[in-house]
């Protein structure tokens, strides 16, 4: 018995032309919902009274196109495509026998020659890419991996916060460890100046393409690559910093971080630890627990870090720098400040120059011109986060904890709607 073989159109094409011959649809309306003509419809109703369902199945299925090229067109192809380009893809190998061999050939035509003949794999019977492991570094110091992880680290007797964390490619030795609000370049940079004053200065550093080490777009104006103010400081401390283009490939941090949010989290309860500054100031004793189980020895003993050169400034490095141009008026605005030079003669000779502000992780702030620093008197906007503000996703939570304890008290700080002025001493302003 023959199989009769519909299609899901034709299936809905009887179903509807059924309902017009049992008097449930009109002419009409059977047109309108076939997008066909109403003669049309009385064709296709006399085939269906004349020869059944059978009769509304295309005479075209299973026969060769009338457009199909013959069987020796298919052969001598496939038999170039194994000759002369068994290791390109169809669309590749389409243009080339067109090129070289002026056979036209759609590329998906040739797609299906290809597979069938064994000369191509879907990307479905390909299965799965294998990765390139990267192995580790041969030297202490030679890449340090950096990344922050925010959790519950305190779990319910504490708000959510960032781990920084700092870990050495050649050992997985943890370098440092720092709590913070979130990940901001002043947190960073804290972070930054603890590792380099205790093991000295990596080669390099090794980060996700956060806003803080990458520009996402860099000014068509600027003459060299543009960086971020955590990334200026680490080059005026003559470390580079490298971006990976992909959580895997710095998978070091990153199982580190599954580590951590395990034991991290459990010895912290033991200790009954449950805010940040009582956190920071016992990881030191977790980080040589944690080294002494699972750091690894180096293939190399040379050990690359550096220390800082006579001429390196950490402190004067690690803090943000800005330019400002003085006012007639001796003045100038900086993070939502109004900022009065004192008058002397030397700010006198600045008026519409420009002077570098210099805003240091401790809060401290330094007007600059020449490497002299100038004195100045700070005068406080009203502090607020505006409507609408646009908050990075990882600082989120933050964000909403100090709108709400700002909403309690409304006192008079700086600027804290930008992400980096969060966590700094406010009474070195007043």
């Amino acid at each position: 018995m023959k199989v009769l073989s519909v299609s899901e159109r034709e299936i809905s094409r009887i179903d509807t032309l059924g309902r017009v011959l049992e008097g449930r649809l009109t002419i009409v309306r059977a047109a309108d919902i076939l997008s066909l003509s109403r003669r049309q419809v009385h064709r296709l109703l006399a085939t269906l009274q004349r020869d059944g369902p059978s009769g509304l199945v295309s005479k075209k299925r299973g026969r060769t196109s009338n457009r199909a090229h013959s069987t020796a067109f298919r052969q001598h192809a496939l038999a170039l495509v194994r000759e002369h380009y068994s290791d390109f893809g169809p669309t590749l190998a389409a243009e080339k026998l067109l090129e070289l061999h002026s056979m036209r050939i759609g590329r998906e035509t040739l797609r299906l020659w290809m597979k069938d003949a064994g000369l191509w794999l879907t990307r479905r019977d390909r299965g799965p890419r294998i990765q390139q492991p990267r192995y580790r570094r041969d030297c202490y110091g030679e890449l340090v991996q950096i990344d922050g992880s925010t959790h519950h680290w305190f779990e319910d007797r504490g708000s959510k916060c960032t781990l920084l964390v700092f870990i050495d490619d050649a050992t997985s030795q943890l370098q440092h460890l720092q709590f913070a609000a979130s990940e901001s370049a002043f947190d960073y940079m804290r972070a930054t100046r603890a590792y380099v004053d205790q093991h000295g200065k990596p080669v390099a550093f090794y980060s996700d393409k956060h806003g803080i080490f990458r520009v996402y777009k860099p000014s068509r104006k600027a003459e060299q690559p543009p960086m971020t103010q955590f990334g200026r400081a680490l080059a005026e401390l003559n470390i580079d910093i490298i971006c990976a283009n992909s959580s895997q490939a710095k998978g070091r941090v990153e199982r580190a971080h599954k580590t951590l949010q395990d034991r991290l989290v459990k010895e912290l309860r033991l200790q009954g630890i449950c805010d940040i500054g009582s956190a920071n100031a016992w990881l030191p004793t977790f980080v040589a627990d944690y080294n002494s189980r699972f750091a690894k020895l180096p293939r190399s003993d040379h050990n690359m870090h550096r220390p800082l050169a006579q001429y390196e400034d950490a402190d004067a490095a690690l803090c943000i720098k800005e330019k400002r141009t003085v006012s007639y008026q001796l003045t100038l605005q900086y993070d939502r400040m109004h900022i009065h030079l004192d008058e002397t003669e030397k700010s006198r000779s600045l008026q519409r120059k420009e002077v570098m502000v210099h805003d240091y992780p401790d809060g401290r702030l330094e007007v600059v011109h020449d490497g002299d620093a100038l004195p100045f008197t700070v005068f406080d906007k009203v502090r607020r986060v505006e409507q609408g503000a646009i908050v990075d996703n990882k600082r989120l939570g933050e964000a909403l904890a100090y709108i709400a304890e700002l909403q309690k008290e409304r006192p008079s700080l700086r600027a804290k709607s930008a992400p980096r002025r969060r966590g700094q001493a406010n009474s070195a302003f007043g």
